[in-house]
């Protein structure tokens, strides 16, 4: 081993490759969803609740689209964690940060488990059969904190090995 490769961090292990790119998988159902619900496909909203609640037709649709969007790139982050090819930061910065991100999607992720098993978010859905759909299409996103917190443990320990060594 030279001194070059002897400073490299030691590759992500395949689970934690394989996790981050579920992340970025599990974001996916969700944003398709809501893309539908902009787009004017039948969701389960009666056209008065999209126009009222949602304002779509309207600005609505750039917000609906745009957290879409959003959130796929956000999902996209870790896979900067297992990347051996392109690192924007220095670990030292990137490390912090990913605790932080696991840290507010758990929050996130708990407070989205109480606001789904109020009655007011479930006063608006027309049908049972549309609930289930949106059940099943937002139900990956709860997988997203363990997956990150998993990801961000295994780039902490591998670059924590490399300051020590």
């Amino acid at each position: 081993m030279t001194t070059a490769t002897a400073s490299l961090p030691a590759s992500a292990p395949v689970w934690a490759r394989r996790a981050a790119h579920a992340i970025a998988l599990c974001a996916v159902p969700s944003g398709l969803w809501r893309i539908a619900m902009a787009s004017g496909v039948y969701v389960g909203y009666s056209d008065q609740v999209l126009r009222d609640v949602f304002d779509i037709p309207g600005w609505g649709i750039a917000y609906v689209v745009g957290l879409s969007v959003l959130t796929e790139l956000a999902a996209l982050f870790p896979l900067l964690l297992v990347s051996d090819r392109w690192r924007p930061m220095h670990p030292r910065l990137l490390a912090p940060l990913a605790w932080t991100a696991s840290g507010v999607l758990v929050s996130v992720a708990l407070w989205q488990l109480v606001v789904a098993f109020t009655v007011e978010s479930k006063t608006y859905m027309s049908s049972g059969t549309a609930q289930t759909v949106w059940g099943f299409a937002f139900a990956p996103l709860f997988a997203i904190p363990a997956l990150m917190t998993a990801v961000t443990w295994s780039y902490a320990k591998r670059h924590r090995a490399r300051g020590q060594a």
